[in-house]
């Protein structure tokens, strides 16, 4: 996918959360629709087979319940794109990247070869199936793992035993740590931990330009990789530090000048995006003047950086629906040239599917801490919304996208009012800016509620179990937020899969907590639409009358 990732660590952050955010971009001249979807242990395949490449893989039979917005419409796969677990662990995957040939040269991607003549015939070839992809990542690692370091492991199994067809980054995260992976020619792969105070900015390019080797095969405490990442280095030649065996002699190396690719097209696609993100969350350096030290065809703009200020969730909004604002080359701009203003690749572009932002709360108890802030279709047009993602179902808005475009669902409206108001963008833009400020003050305030009615609800356990003893669970009163939420006994305190019931394996407090979270959800899609709908109409009427074929003069 043609996407753009920002991972942000948790003193970074204005709450202490970790952040993971990334546009799901379809290729050139395909929109993909979106569907946000709860998958339950039951309805997760045992034995999976990737309709993309036929690979068949048995997978273990204790899947945890997670959420996820795959691909509405068959043909390839699953495609989950981002999701986090009932155990609050976050993945998006993938970011697209590319290696140099050398690297393929060495380790082949593991593509689908598909059979040649009939069974029987002389020259007869059985088909040989493909290795793993985007299609496949999130289904076979996010409900299995309990913590982002394990997925990282457990991603890295998988793609040394089944091999990938695809130069691919993926993002895993938890309630502490934000972990990015990157994948090395058709087996191996690099993962490095991004720093609790730093962002990383990835734009479709093999982005990691600092790693620490003998940490990877040792403590592994912020680096990861294939155990014979340094044989296979020193094997193929792949070193190009100066000196004689650079590798060990200074044991890190730069995997952007070994792995990665340096062309024209990622100065006009790639390398532009990352320098308006840094730019953006480091505005005090100098970075438009010509002595400026990183320019947008810059290779060496850093994979991380410490930003100026923390990290909000309207500074990820702005930045994924981003396109080079206050610059020559926005297009919908007045600055520069009609050549400058389209120049660069922006981030937000017509063809984005959807965008996750990931968030893990470390204040909130575990069955409410993570929230899936949520858009679909084109950024500068649409909005983020928070929904929480420990459920067992999701509001109808955002999950039964069909082929058939209809204002019943959230993505083919967004998708409607952006190519309304795209050729007259500054006429449309202080409706869309109302909206999308409505939607996101109003989700702030909805999250707030209905996470204060769960705590009243862990403190008023508390209190009716004082001198229970420490961790145990109490049930409580009832609790009633200003939203309207009603459950009664909700303990919210109680740890997240702690089953009481043999056929559901989980416990009647986190059924309660999941009915009330499903409630919240449906409250907030119900403003949502209402918004949208609102926002539909003032953009059909401002655009009607911008048309070509307007006449002011009418016999009325």
């Amino acid at each position: 996918m043609s996407c753009t990732t920002l991972l942000v660590g948790k003193s970074a952050t204005i709450d202490g959360s970790t952040m993971i955010a990334r546009n799901d971009d379809s290729g050139s001249g395909r929109y993909d629709p979106k569907r946000f979807l709860a998958v339950n242990p039951c309805d997760q395949p045992r034995h999976y087979r990737s309709e993309l490449s036929h690979v068949s893989i048995d997978l273990p039979d204790d899947p945890c319940r997670y959420s996820i917005v795959p691909n509405a419409l068959p043909g390839r796969g699953i495609l989950a794109e981002c999701g986090i677990s009932e155990r609050n662990i976050a993945m998006s995957a993938t970011e697209t990247i590319a290696v140099n040939e050398r690297v393929l040269g060495a380790d082949p991607m593991v593509e689908l070869q598909p059979a040649h003549g009939n069974p029987g015939d002389d020259d007869y070839r059985p088909e040989i199936p493909g290795g793993i992809g985007e299609e496949d990542f999130i289904t076979l690692v996010l409900p299995y793992v309990h913590s982002a370091r394990e997925g990282v492991h457990r991603l890295g199994e998988l793609l040394e035993r089944f091999g990938t067809y695809e130069a691919n980054g993926i993002a895993i995260s938890d309630v502490n740590d934000v972990w990015y992976v990157e994948t090395i020619g058709g087996h191996h792969w690099i993962a490095k931990r991004v720093p609790d105070d730093c962002y990383a900015a990835i734009p479709n390019q093999l982005g990691l330009d600092d790693f620490d080797i003998e940490d990877a095969l040792g403590d592994a405490r912020n680096h990861m990789c294939s155990a014979d990442l340094t044989e296979f280095i020193r094997e193929n030649h792949l070193d190009r530090g100066m000196g004689a065996d650079s590798l060990n002699r200074v044991g890190r190396f730069n995997p952007r000048t070994l792995f990665g690719t340096r062309t024209t097209k990622d100065h006009i696609y790639n390398t532009p995006r990352a320098w308006y993100m840094e730019r953006y969350l480091n505005p005090s350096e100098d970075w438009d003047s010509p002595a400026a030290r990183y320019t947008p065809i810059s290779d060496d703009i850093p994979w991380c950086r410490r930003p100026e200020n923390r990290v909000t969730v309207e500074d990820v909004a702005f930045l994924m629906a981003s396109h080079f604002e206050d610059t020559p080359y926005d297009p919908y701009g007045t600055r520069g040239t009609d050549e400058t203003r389209h120049r660069y690749r922006p981030i937000g572009i017509n063809r984005t599917g959807q965008m996750g932002l990931l968030q893990i709360r470390p204040y909130e108890p575990e069955v409410n801490r993570s929230v899936m802030w949520l858009q679909y279709g084109s950024g500068p047009f649409t909005t983020l919304t928070p929904f929480y993602t420990n459920v067992r179902d999701t509001p109808a808005y955002l999950r039964d996208t069909g082929a058939e475009v209809s204002t019943d669902s959230f993505y083919w409206t967004s998708r409607i009012i952006a190519a309304l108001a795209d050729p007259h963008y500054v006429s449309n833009s202080n409706a869309i800016e109302h909206y999308r400020e409505n939607v996101m003050s109003h989700g702030h305030t909805h999250i707030a509620r209905v996470d204060a009615a769960l705590r009243g609800a862990t403190s008023a356990g508390a209190s009716a179990g004082a001198g229970a003893g420490a961790g145990h669970a109490v049930s409580c009163a009832d609790i009633e937020d200003v939203e309207g939420i009603k459950h009664s006994g909700v303990r919210v305190d109680a740890a997240v899969g702690a089953a009481d019931d043999a056929a559901s394996g989980e416990s009647a407090d986190c059924r309660t907590a999941c009915d009330a979270l499903e409630q919240a959800n449906r409250q907030m899609a119900d403003y949502l639409r209402s918004q949208t709908q609102e926002l539909l109409s003032k953009v059909l009427y401002t655009s009607s009358n911008l048309m070509r074929n307007a006449f002011a003069m009418s016999d009325r």
